[in-house]
This record gives C-alpha cells, sequence and structure tokens, in this order.
C-alpha cells in the first residue's frame, strides 16, 4: 500500500520555489480540492492543491509570479500542468507574465480548464509573445472553434512552438480550417494530435501540411460522445509515410489535390477506404506531377473500372511510383488491360510508357480477369522491361490455360523476379505444372513464385518447383561454349558484281538466277530481243541481292548500283578479309545499252583499272595487309551486238591481259574473260557454271565457322515468318531466341556470367555478319536480317537525302541531329498512303542516325558528344563548274599549292569515303587548336575552304573519280609560314586518314594556285616534292639559288591554257624545306674539304662550328687542285651565313637526337634480346617475332590481347633483320582457328613484353612498327596501362616520347636484371611456336619461306642466326649469308 505523501501548506511550495531546496522540473496545479495543500510527489515534482476561495486564489496568483522570478533559481523547471483550473484574466496574465521571465518552461498542459473568451483572447497573445514555451497540450478544455481560431492566429506569428495537441474537444470544421491556414504559414510546429468528435476536423489538417510539403507529424482521431476513439489519419515524417483510414468523399478529393505538389510522402496508405472514380480523377493528378511517391497502397477501396482507368492515365506520365496494391477491388478485365497499358510495349519502335513501376498487385474475388485482362498481362509480361513483381491474388476467374499461357510468355521476360499468385484457382493440373517447369528451365531470373492456397500446392505438387527456383539461384560451374562448339564449312557465298551504269549488271543476275532455277521459260532467248532491254527501262538503286540454292550452297548475288551517287555504298559493303566472296567485275562493249557506239580498248581499260583499284584499295582498308588475295572474274556484256572486226576484240584481249599482269600480287584474275549477252540464258551458262565451282573452292579455303550458325540461319527465318516478315531484329529478340531456342547459348542461372554468355552471343553474330547471312551493327544492337532491303530501301535512299540548303549552310555545311531525323523521315516516308518502303516500321530516325556514322555516310563534329552537329556528304552543295575565285586578293599575296595522291596510284586511290572524313577530322582539328582563333570554314562537297591567321585555303577533291588531292593557299605571309601550316596541320591529317595507301607530296604550279586553274588543267602541272629536292641538290652549289623549274605548256583542243613557264626552286620550296637540301649539301662539301686536307678556322672540329666573314668570300676558282680546295672553303664560308640562323634549331635537333638515342639503343637492345634469346640453346629453327591479327567489322586489327574462345585468328612474322624489322606484305601466315587454355598460358607473358616494344616503337616511329600502325585500335589505351602517368611531364613532343619509352624501358642495369624473367616468359611461347608450326605443316625452312617469305641467314659479324625477308638479303648481302632451309 502506498504511503500517504506528506501533506504541507502553500508557504512551503512558495518557500520551496524560491530558495531552490528542491531541483524541480515539474509542477501541478489543481484546483478541485476544498482545502489547499501540497506535497512533493517526486524528486523533482510537487503538486500544488489550490481551494477556490479567494485568498487561495490571490497564493496561486502569487505562485505563479514566483516560479516567474524563479528563472535563475530553478534552472530545470520545464513542465507546468493545470487542472480543473477556471482561469480569469488576472491570473491569465500572472501566466503571461511567468511564460515572459522564465524561458525554462518548454511544455504547458491544461487538462479540463476553462478559460472564457477573453481568457483564450489573453491566452493567444501570450503564445504570440512567447519565444521559450516548444509544447502546448489542451484536454478536454472547451476551447472550441473560437479558441482553435485564436491558437492559430498566435501560431501565425510564434516562431518557436513546436507540439501543440488537442484532445476530446471539438474544434469543428471552422476550427481546423483556421488551423490549416497557420499550418500553410508556420514552418516550426513539429506534431499536431487532435482527438476530436469529428473526423471532419482531418481533411484540411492534412491537406495543409501535405500542401505545403510540411515535416510535421500528424495524428488526427475520432470519437464521438464516449465511443471509442478511431485514428482518421496519421503522417509520420521519419518513414515518409501517411496512412487515411477513414475520410469521405470530398475530404479524400481535397487529400489528392494537396498531394499533387507534394515532396515529402513516399508512402500512401488508403487501405479500406471506399474510393470514388472522382477521387481517382483527382488521383491522376497525383501520380503526374508528384515526384517522391514511391508507393501506393489502394486495397480494399472498392475500385471499379472508371477508377482504374484514371489510374493508368496517370501512370503513363509518372516516373517516381515504384510500388502499386490494388488487390480486392471491384474492376474487371477493362481495367486490367488500361492499367498495364503504361507498363506495356506494342510495337518493337515503341517505348515503355513507364519505366520506374517495379511491382503492382492487383486480384481478388470481386475482380474479374477474364480474357480482355489476361491478353493484357500475356501483352505486358512479353514486352515489358522494368517489372520486378507481379500480383495476382484470389482470382477465380483464370482458367488452367490461361495460366500457361501466362507462364510461356515468361519465357521471354528477363526483369521479373517475384510472382504471386496466391490463391488463384486457375493454378492446378499436370499441364499447369509442367509449363512452370519448361519456364523455369528457359528463365532463370525468377527468384520466387508464391503459389499458396492454389490447387497445385493444396495438392503437393509444388515441391518440384521450389527446387527448380533454387537450382536457378546457384552457382553453376563455367564452360568455354565457344571452345566446345563445332566448327564446318561455310554455306554461303557472296558474288560482288561490279560495274558502271548501264553495264547489264541486274539483267546478267536475273538470268544466272534463271541458270539455276529449274522453272526457266523454254522459249525465253526466242523472245529476249522483242522486248526492250531492262537497262533501258530501269536502272538498279542502291543495292539488289539475289540468292540462289545450289545443293547444299547457297550463293548471294550482290548487284551493286552502277551511278555515281552510289559509289560511296559500294566500300560500305566490302567484305572483311577471309570472308567467302568473289568479284564479278561486270562491263559493257558498248557506251550505252541503246546505241551502236562500241567503247574503244581505251575505255574498256580504264573502267576495268577503276573496279581493280577500287578492289585494292578497299582491300587493303578493310585487311591492313592482303595475306588472301580478292578473286576477280571479268564479264563483258552486250557480246551480241558486236559488229566490228575481231581485230578490236584482239587489242582488247591485250589490254586485260596487260592489267592481269599489272595487279599480279593484289588481286587472283581468272584467266577466262567471259563474253555474253546478259539476256540469254545459253550465253550465262559458262558463267553460272564457273560461280558455282568458284563459290565451291572458296568455301573450302575460308576459315570456318560455327555449325550453330546454320541452326540460327533457320531459327531468324523462322522467327521473321512469326512477326510478319520483319526485316530488322533487335539485339535484346536477339537474346531472347537464344534464351528460348539455342541451348549452347542460354544463360542457365541467375548467378551465371551473363558477360560471357553475351560475348558468346556476339560471336556468333559476328560470324553470321562475318558469312553474310545477317547485317550486324554490333554498337546498336540491331541485326539485319533482310539484306536486300537494307541495302536498297534504306541506303539507297540515304545516299540521295534531299538536302535543306538554309539549314545546312548556316552552319558550314554541319546540321543537328534533329534536323537530320526530319530530312531522313522526309526523304524514306511516301506521301502516299500504304506506299513507301516502311523503313520507320522497323527502324527509328535516331538509329538510322547512328547506322549512318557507323558507316560514315555522316559524321560527327565533336565524336562521342550526344548533342554534336553533324556533317552529311550527300547533303553538301556541288560546287564544280562554277567559275572559282580567291574571295580576297591583297598586294603581294603570295601563292603555294601541293599536290598530294596515292605513292602506287597504278594500283590503289583514295576511296569516296576519304574526303568527307577529312572535313571533319580538319574542322576538329582547327576548331580544338587553341592557337587558331578567328578561322573560318566552309564546306562543299569536294571541297574544303578555310582561313587560318590571314592565309587563305583551298582543299579540293580532284579526278573524275576522286583519285588526288590538292592544298592551295593564297597568302600575305610568307612561303615559309604558309607551307608550314601545310605540313604541320592539313596535310599530316590527310595522311592520318589515308588507311593502307601511302601519299606522295608534290609541289603545284604557283601559276595554277593564283588563277585556280581547273583541275583537268593542272593534273600534269606539279612535280614531286623529294624530285624537286633531289633536283636541286644535284647542281653546282653556287647555282643552287638560281635553280628553274621549267613547266609545260597545257593546250585545250588547240586553244592555250596554260604558256610554258618556270619558277626559281626557291619560291617553290619553304625556307626549311631549302634548309634540309642545304645541309645535306653543307654535309657533302665538309666531308669534302676534309679529305683535301683544308684548314678549318678557329680549329673547328664540326661543321657546325665554322666562321667566316662575308667579306673574305671570293667568286673566282683557280684550275687547280689547291684551287677547288679553296673553292670548296669559300662555298662553305657562304653556307655557312645561312647555318648560322638555324643554330638555336640545330641545337633542339641535337637535344632530341640525345633522348632518341638512348631510346632507340635501349629499345633495340630489348628487341634484339627477345629475337636471339635461343641462340644458346638451338640455331633458330623458327622465327621468334610473331604477331596475331584478326578481322572485324571489315577492318583488320591487331590483336594486343589473347584469351581462350578467341577464333579465326591469323599469325605473321616480321621481318627480324637487326635494327631494321618491319611487316612482311603479302605475307600468308597461318590461321589460328581456336584459341585454347594452353595457348594462352603459353602466349600471354610474349604478348605483354611484346605489346610494350612495340607501343613504344609506335610512339616514335621505329622501323620495328612499320607498316603495323593502322592495325592497332586504340594505341592510347595500350600505352596507358604499361607506364605511369606522373612520368609523361616536362617536356613536349618528341622529348616526352623520349623520356617515356627510356623510363619504361629501363636503364641497362635493369635491363639486365630482368632478362632472366624474359627468358621465362619467352621460353613457352617459342615452344608453343614450334609446336604449332609443326601441327600446320610448317616445320620446314621452306615451308617457312613459302608461308611467311622469311629466310634463315647468319650475321657476318655476330654469327648470330635471324630470319629475314628477300628484301633484306638481297641489300644485305655484304653483312649476311643465307642458311640452307
Amino acid at each position: 500500500m502506498a504511503s500517504k505523501p506528506n501533506i504541507k501548506d502553500l508557504q512551503w511550495a512558495l518557500q520551496a520555489i524560491n530558495s531552490a531546496s528542491i531541483s524541480l522540473h515539474s509542477i501541478s496545479f489543481f484546483l478541485t480540492q476544498p482545502i489547499s495543500s501540497c506535497y512533493q510527489e517526486t524528486e523533482n515534482s510537487i503538486n500544488i492543491n489550490v481551494s477556490t476561495d479567494e485568498e487561495s486564489l490571490r497564493r496561486f496568483s502569487r505562485l505563479l509570479k514566483a516560479i516567474g522570478e524563479s528563472n535563475s533559481r530553478q534552472p530545470s523547471l520545464r513542465n507546468l500542468d493545470f487542472q480543473r483550473v477556471s482561469w480569469d484574466l488576472q491570473q491569465l496574465k500572472c501566466l503571461h507574465e511567468l511564460l515572459q521571465m522564465n524561458f525554462n518552461i518548454k511544455q504547458v498542459v491544461f487538462q479540463r480548464n476553462r478559460f472564457g473568451a477573453d481568457g483564450l483572447l489573453e491566452l493567444s497573445e501570450m503564445l504570440k509573445t512567447n519565444a521559450g514555451l516548444k509544447e502546448v497540450i489542451f484536454s478536454e478544455s472547451q476551447i472550441g472553434p473560437y479558441g482553435a481560431g485564436l491558437l492559430a492566429s498566435s501560431l501565425k506569428v510564434n516562431e518557436t512552438l513546436e507540439e501543440l495537441q488537442i484532445w476530446e474537444d471539438s474544434i469543428g470544421s471552422r476550427g481546423a480550417e483556421e488551423l490549416s491556414k497557420m499550418i500553410e504559414v508556420n514552418s516550426t510546429l513539429k506534431l499536431l494530435i487532435i482527438l476530436d468528435s469529428h473526423s471532419i476536423t482531418a481533411t484540411p489538417l492534412i491537406s495543409a501540411v501535405l500542401a505545403r510539403s510540411r515535416t510535421m507529424e500528424v495524428h488526427v482521431w475520432t470519437g464521438a460522445n464516449g465511443d471509442k476513439s478511431s485514428k482518421v489519419v496519421e503522417f509520420v515524417p521519419e518513414s515518409s509515410t501517411l496512412r487515411i483510414y477513414r475520410t469521405d468523399l470530398p475530404g479524400s478529393c481535397r487529400i489528392a489535390c494537396a498531394l499533387g505538389w507534394n515532396s515529402t510522402v513516399i508512402t500512401l496508405d488508403m487501405t479500406g477506404v471506399q474510393l470514388k472514380s472522382r477521387w481517382a480523377k483527382e488521383f491522376r493528378g497525383v501520380l503526374e506531377q508528384n515526384r517522391s511517391l514511391k508507393e501506393v497502397n489502394l486495397s480494399k477501396c472498392c475500385l471499379k473500372d472508371k477508377a482504374v482507368i484514371y489510374v493508368a492515365a496517370g501512370l503513363f506520365k509518372n516516373q517516381c511510383l515504384e510500388s502499386l496494391y490494388l488487390d480486392g477491388n471491384w474492376f474487371s478485365g477493362v481495367g486490367v488491360e488500361h492499367l498495364l497499358c503504361p507498363l506495356t510495349r506494342f510495337s518493337n519502335l515503341q517505348n515503355q510508357a513507364n519505366t520506374t513501376l517495379k511491382s503492382i498487385t492487383f486480384g481478388g474475388k470481386r475482380t474479374k480477369i477474364v480474357r480482355d485482362g489476361i491478353t493484357a498481362i500475356l501483352q505486358m509480361l512479353s514486352s515489358n522491361q522494368s517489372l520486378v513483381n507481379l500480383g495476382i491474388l484470389d482470382d477465380s476467374s483464370l482458367r488452367q490455360e490461361d495460366i500457361i499461357r501466362l507462364f510461356k510468355s515468361l519465357e521471354r521476360n528477363t526483369t521479373l523476379r517475384y510472382l504471386c499468385l496466391r490463391g488463384c484457382k486457375g493454378v492446378e493440373g499436370d499441364a499447369v505444372l509442367q509449363t512452370i517447369m519448361e519456364t523455369l528451365q528457359v528463365n532463370p531470373w525468377i527468384e520466387d513464385i508464391d503459389l499458396s492456397k492454389t490447387p497445385l500446392h493444396d495438392a503437393g505438387k509444388t515441391e518440384g518447383i521450389y527446387q527448380k527456383l533454387g537450382q536457378n539461384g546457384r552457382n553453376v560451374p563455367e564452360m568455354d561454349l565457344l571452345k566446345d562448339m563445332a566448327l564446318t564449312m561455310p554455306k554461303s557465298c557472296r558474288v560482288f558484281l561490279l560495274g558502271q551504269e548501264f553495264a547489264g549488271k541486274t539483267t546478267l543476275s536475273n538470268t544466272i538466277s534463271q541458270n539455276y532455277s529449274s522453272s526457266k521459260v523454254p522459249y525465253l532467248d526466242h523472245v529476249k530481243t522483242l522486248i526492250i532491254p531492262v537497262e533501258q527501262v530501269a536502272r538498279t538503286e542502291g543495292i539488289k541481292i539475289k540468292t540462289i540454292r545450289d545443293d547444299n550452297t547457297k550463293i548471294s548475288i550482290w548487284d551493286l548500283a552502277g551511278q555515281h551517287k552510289f559509289y560511296s555504298l559500294h566500300e560500305l559493303m566490302f567484305p572483311g578479309q577471309g570472308s567467302a566472296c568473289f568479284f564479278l567485275i561486270v562491263l559493257s562493249l558498248f557506251r550505252k545499252p541503246h546505241n551502236r557506239e562500241q567503247k574503244t580498248p581505251t575505255e574498256i581499260e580504264e573502267d576495268l583499272l577503276y573496279w581493280l583499284r577500287f578492289i585494292v584499295s578497299n582491300s587493303r582498308r578493310a585487311t591492313g595487309l592482303q595475306s588472301v588475295l580478292p578473286k576477280v572474274t571479268l564479264v563483258l556484256t552486250h557480246f551480241d551486238k558486236v559488229t566490228q572486226s575481231p581485230e578490236n576484240m584482239q587489242v582488247i584481249a591485250r589490254t586485260i591481259q596487260k592489267l592481269r599482269e599489272r595487279f599480279h600480287g593484289y588481286v587472283e584474275f581468272y584467266q577466262t574473260v567471259f563474253t555474253v549477252d546478259a539476256r540469254s540464258s545459253g550465253s550465262v551458262s559458262r558463267l553460272a557454271h564457273h560461280l558455282r565451282a568458284t563459290s565451291k573452292t572458296i568455301l573450302e579455303r575460308v576459315p570456318r565457322v560455327y555449325e550453330l550458325c546454320d541452326d540460327l540461319v533457320n531459327m531468324l527465318s523462322e522467327w521473321r515468318t512469326q512477326n510478319d516478315d520483319r526485316p530488322a531484329m533487335k539485339w535484346k529478340e536477339f537474346c531472347e531466341l537464344c534464351q528460348i531456342k539455342v541451348p549452347a547459348l542460354r544463360i542457365r542461372s541467375r548467378h551465371d556470367n551473363p558477360e560471357k554468355v553475351e560475348m558468346r552471343r556476339r560471336a556468333i553474330s559476328n560470324s553470321l555478319h562475318h558469312i553474310g547471312e545477317v547485317i550486324f551493327f554490333q554498337d546498336l544492337g540491331i541485326l539485319i536480317l533482310d539484306c536486300e532491303w537494307f541495302c536498297g530501301e534504306v541506303l539507297g535512299q540515304l545516299v540521295k537525302l534531299e538536302r535543306r540548303q538554309s539549314s545546312v549552310e548556316n552552319n558550314g555545311g554541319f546540321l543537328s541531329r534533329k534536323e537530320l531525323e526530319k530530312i531522313l523521315k522526309g526523304s524514306l516516308q511516301s506521301q502516299i498512303p500504304g506506299m513507301g518502303s516502311k523503313v520507320f516500321e522497323n527502324l527509328e530516325p535516331s538509329d538510322l542516325v547512328k547506322m549512318m556514322l557507323k558507316m560514315e555516310l555522316c559524321y560527327e563534329q565533336e565524336p562521342g558528344d550526344p548533342n554534336s552537329l553533324l556533317l552529311i556528304p550527300s547533303l553538301l552543295q556541288e560546287g564544280r563548274g562554277r567559275s572559282q575565285k580567291w574571295q580576297m586578293i591583297a598586294p603581294g599575296s603570295s601563292y603555294a599549292g601541293r599536290h598530294l595522291e596515292c605513292d602506287d596510284l597504278s594500283h590503289a586511290f583514295l576511296t569516296p569515303g576519304f574526303f568527307p572524313r577529312l572535313q571533319v577530322n580538319l574542322h576538329n582539328k582547327i576548331f580544338h587548336s587553341r592557337s587558331n582563333h578567328g578561322a573560318t570554314y566552309s564546306l562543299e562537297k569536294y571541297l574544303i575552304t578555310l582561313s587560318i591567321n590571314g592565309i587563305n585555303v583551298r582543299v579540293e577533291l580532284g579526278g573524275q573519280l576522286g583519285y588526288y588531292i590538292d592544298v592551295l593557299a593564297c597568302s600575305t605571309n610568307s612561303l615559309t609560314e604558309t607551307l608550314r601550316l601545310f605540313h604541320q596541320l592539313i596535310i599530316p591529317t590527310i595522311q592520318t586518314l589515308c588507311h593502307g595507301v601511302t601519299l606522295r607530296e608534290s609541289v603545284l604550279r604557283p601559276e595554277c594556285v593564283k588563277n585556280l586553274t581547273p583541275p583537268r588543267y593542272r593534273i600534269t602541272q606539279h612535280v614531286a616534292l623529294q624530285q624537286l629536292k633531289q633536283a636541286v641538290l644535284s647542281v653546282p652549289a653556287d647555282s643552287m639559288y638560281d635553280y628553274q623549274h621549267t613547266w609545260s605548256a597545257v593546250n585545250d583542243e588547240g586553244r592555250m591554257v596554260l604558256q610554258a613557264g618556270f619558277d626559281l626552286a626557291r619560291d617553290l620550296l619553304s625556307d626549311d624545306d631549302f634548309r634540309e637540301v642545304l645541309h645535306r649539301r653543307y654535309n657533302d662539301l665538309y666531308h669534302l674539304a676534309v679529305e683535301l686536307a683544308v684548314p678549318l678556322d678557329n680549329n673547328q672540329e664540326s661543321p657546325d662550328q665554322l666562321s667566316v666573314n662575308q667579306d673574305e668570300l671570293d667568286g673566282t676558282v683557280e684550275p687547280t687542285f689547291d684551287g677547288l680546295a679553296k673553292g670548296v672553303e669559300a662555298v662553305l664560308k657562304r653556307l655557312k651565313i645561312i647555318e648560322q640562323e638555324i643554330r638555336d634549331l640545330k641545337q633542339e635537333i641535337q637535344g632530341l637526337r640525345y633522348y632518341e638515342h638512348r631510346l632507340l639503343t635501349e629499345l633495340h637492345h630489348k628487341v634484339n634480346y627477345m629475337v636471339n634469346y635461343t641462340v644458346l640453346i638451338e640455331e633458330r629453327k623458327v622465327p621468334n617475332m610473331f604477331y596475331f591479327v584478326r578481322t572485324e567489322d571489315y577492318s583488320r586489327k591487331l590483336v594486343t590481347n589473347i584469351i581462350s574462345g578467341m577464333t579465326a585468328l591469323r599469325m605473321h612474322m616480321l621481318c627480324e633483320y637487326r635494327r631494321e624489322m618491319h611487316v612482311v606484305e603479302d605475307q600468308i601466315g597461318c590461321e589460328l582457328m581456336q584459341v585454347d587454355n594452353m595457348a594462352v598460358k603459353s602466349l600471354v607473358p610474349y604478348m605483354t613484353k611484346f605489346m610494350k616494344l612495340l607501343t613504344f616503337a609506335l610512339k616514335i616511329g621505329v622501323h620495328v612498327a612499320a607498316g603495323m600502325g593502322e592495325m592497332i585500335p586504340d594505341l592510347s589505351r595500350e600505352v596507358a596501362h604499361l607506364v605511369d602517368s606522373s612520368l609523361i611531364t616536362g617536356a613536349a613532343g618528341a622529348m616526352a616520347a623520349g623520356a617515356l619509352g627510356v623510363a619504361a624501358i629501363g636503364n641497362r642495369s635493369r635491363s639486365t636484371a630482368n632478362s632472366q624473367d624474359i627468358q621465362q616468359d619467352l621460353r613457352p611461347a617459342h615452344q608453343w611456336l614450334v609446336d604449332f608450326l609443326k601441327d600446320r605443316g610448317c616445320a620446314t625452312g621452306k615451308d617457312i619461306a613459302e608461308k611467311f617469305g622469311l629466310w634463315r641467314v647468319r650475321y657476318r659479324d655476330t654469327g648470330q642466326v635471324g630470319w629475314i625477308c628477300r628484301r633484306h638479303i638481297h641489300t644485305r648481302a655484304n653483312e649476311v649469308m643465307q642458311l640452307p632451309i
């Protein structure tokens, strides 16, 4: 039994407060007792009972004043509790003074107090001015709407109060509205608790909190007439959760409106609240506007179809909601159909509207999904790319076959992880069980399936399902599937028909196809002459493809359009190395098919020469080196119209034979030339037989492909049949096909490495691309299944786009992606409904832009920038034929020009895609340079016009089909400054783009530059730069300045275009070029002076240190030996004057040579060690320096990193001649079908060492890297992991490269220390090489010479053995002796 408190009088309480004898935390006042008293309730609290007599009430006031004055004496006092106090105005003023004086008071509680109107007003004023109070609680104090309004007005001003509680009072809707206005202003209130007799008070309060995104905790309860209280609404900021338990329709709509722009609510739970479509209409706006709501629970809300449609409409624009629960509602299949629409894609070109919703649950006993609903569910599951959790609960409308279809659709779904079918009656039977197991076999991503309360679960048949789910979650041992895949001979060969327009290629293709067909028209040859030749009716646009089946072989005839505007397509479709293909060059014997003008042998030669050079140029560009020669067959059409003498045909035959000999070693030219009538099956029969035999021969010689490719070809054909004959396929769809149909390319477990499976799938796709079955855009993730559709209807239109002059020219030839997409839509869409190519039904405009970038039909101004402007060559204006002139000509302007053409012009030329690449690269080089401020740049189709630092430059593409580049300049600057711009900016940019070809630089006649003579006239007005330098060097020293180069005259049909003339060499060469000549001449003369024993002034020891006085020069030379010596000395003195001007330059060159010397010394030391480390083991039976290449996307790349599973590699070997190692041209090499683990273990250390040396060699241009630079995919990436970035500082240019090389390779002592490690790394590679060559039947020196063009020799000075090429054997015969092979 509790002990009685020690009752004391009020005087004791007053003393306790004033004396601070008790550290008080809380004081409670009770004005209900008949006798005043007080007692200490706890150690820190006292209870004071005050009677209602006047004396006691006066003491109550004094106690309040004492508490106010005890601020310093009672610093821990925090709480005041007033129970059953009927306040008069004076007492409230005392309380007001108390709170103003004592800021320690944080909580005031009024329980069953009475205030009156004046008291409430005074209380309001007290709260307005108070700055210390944190919490105010009213309980059963009958403040009513009036009091609530006064509290609201005070709290609009108060900035310290954090908690307000009003318990068991009826503030009504008016009071609630006043408090809601306060909430809109007050941002410091953290907790609001209302227990009211009416639930209507909750709506304005919570609406204000939500509308202002207040982080205020709100709890609103209702309890009328002593009934059990129940919660109406609560908002907890800590969890950002809003729960609404009860509300009427207007209240729910108001709350929904407030949620629209709210940013504090993450979870909304309205479970069990009856909602109508009117509320759903408002909630649609919430979903469209709100950016914070993540989870919404609308379970058991009696929502019908109309309401769900509104919710679905909001999901279209919503980008934040992640979970939506709609189970237990009353909607039907129509509602399900609309609900899932934002989560569904209805075509491949359509984007999924909502990609953020991860979980959705619906169903219930009153939800009727039926046919419309299950159709929508299936469409969603087969196309959705974001949903993780799907719940269908307690459904009785879905039948067994619906459940089977549902799981079948999950075979293609890779995102769903959790499926809940709890309580669904249709989940029953063995058929459903079997379908679930089959789905889990091909879909390992599903982690859990909830089948509780279903007939299948109640029957105890779900154990196997959960076991399979567990197996899909286990780690599966990795398998090298590519290694285990069988290889087979390819079965598809491509034939490319090349030729000028009207050559009869299309007719020939049709006739060859008829030759292979069993349904030929018997009398076709008799009626062929009665019809109009097809060439006169229509010409091929783009590329036409015909497919022929011959036994088990597929031959595809690619008919390339002959019009010049389609020439850029030819190199796009050029096959890569090792591809099963050959070329048919089709030439007409007549100029036009409808007339009788027969071509001359010269015209035949020009046509044939172009196509041969086209094949050679693109072969080099695609493969880097021609290890496998392209196969070419020549066909002459319209032979039936020939009426001239046989002598003319014999001349043509001799011309063809001459070209065959000229291109020997570049192409494999078939000996027989076919002369045919392209319309006659009989005339073409021999050619058709040749195609059949050549195709089989090629298929036997090209690299093997995976057997799986044949199966995939059939699968892709079936896929097209099932998908409305679609010509294009997304990468995701291909992966789905592999996952379902191809076990070898299937992800078997959720923990399986998807990157490796992806790599296998890409390897197969690349193989299909390589054999011509598909066109695979790896970066874009698109497979073109119908090559003829793509090449004809897509590419054929892309190369002849109609330009919009204003949009292109205003940006200097560039335009934005959006503008290009508009042009594409206008060009590829037919204006007639139902007509057109239907390109955009299969490809999006953005995909077409990416394809154009990939195929170099357009170019980015800023590579890699998605907002970069684009250059489209086909949209540029054609400027040829118009009068040309320099825009600005100032008095005293100088003119300079350089002519660039292929060094091997007889076999190769610049391809059509070269000049657009130059236009973009040169633009970027100019405007990325900090020193070219104020530069201007404009483009035409075959012209670049630019102005830099006062130098006006024209870069022109010359020749009928683009054989050469002319660079012309007009400037008031010196000739040297102009030519420095050429050699520092323009010519290096051109050379970096010439893949596989070397350019020869020539000097153009200045008069041609000044007058902008048309290219057809200035084609002969240039002289090779090196030839001119050699000519200057060959004349006597005193005549070098006066050397003249003579130009020939140019006539055009008897009209004089250019007079013969001459220019001084010093006006054609820059100071830098002339100094180079002087240096060479100076050194020759110096050595001659040494031989003649001419004394040097001031005891100088080198040519750099000679100095003489110009006044001492004597122009006469005596015809004696001594006179000759004196003459040489005089010339030396004269040349030294010029030499003095470049002394600083020579010092820089000397410093550079020092660094290069150190680098080269160490580099050659390393390379020689790699070559000769086995000299003590055996007599170098095989070469050591080998490398691998592979063909990717019609280009040949150096293999820099070798991994297991790589296929179709080809091994080549370098010529090992010391200090002059290089790639051997026309080397056949050996094919490595597949890299196994043993090869990786043996070769990785060698590849690391070899790539390191090769990388540094490429950085400084050493001969060891000659011919290999274009094969390396990304040199900077290779360097990055070989050196420390901290070393790349300090020097600039070549000095930085030299310091970098020395730092990476190290000094002699470190090289010696690591020699044993190098030997250990190289020995396994050497042994692997020996074994590999033996397996390939290449073990003898004769075999190596045949395969690699290398012969074994011994150096005469050191006795070491090496393998070198035939050229070095001849040129270095005095240094080496050949060993028996």
